[in-house]
């Protein structure tokens, strides 16, 4: 068995991996970013509108769906270039398909959001 110290750093290196691959994917993919911008927008409007604990819950587990899915698709996306460099349907099947569920994920938090601050906007506006 190994000691509680390797452990821990096999976990402290394990998170700083991870946080490796999210920063490149906020930093250096386009779409990344447009995702990060989009969540730091919601915690604005969740601010200003004073959502509740749950609506902020909800809304974290949004953004971070969001951005999981574009980091998702950034890995396949750099695996199947890496695979392949011709044009073949199978790659571009692959590539589209996880594009389309980065797609699902953001249309879903779109839905969220505007569940959350749809009201809450509808009532600042109409009355």
């Amino acid at each position: 068995m190994n000691p509680p110290d390797k452990f821990l750093d096999r976990w402290v290196r394990r998170f700083a991996c991870a946080f490796r691959g999210l920063g490149w994917v906020l930093s250096h993919e386009p779409s990344g970013r447009v995702h990060a911008v989009g969540a730091i927008l919601a915690a604005a409007m969740g601010l200003w509108l004073r959502i509740t604990a749950l609506e902020w819950a909800v809304l974290a587990l949004a953004c971070g769906s969001v951005i999981g899915a574009e980091a998702l698709n950034t890995a396949i996306e750099k695996l199947a270039d890496r695979v392949s460099t011709e044009r073949e349907e199978a790659i571009r099947l692959v590539k589209d398909t996880a594009a389309g569920g980065v797609l699902a994920v953001t249309l879903g938090a779109v839905g969220t959001g505007l569940g959350i601050f749809g009201p809450r906007l509808w009532t600042m506006i109409w009355e």
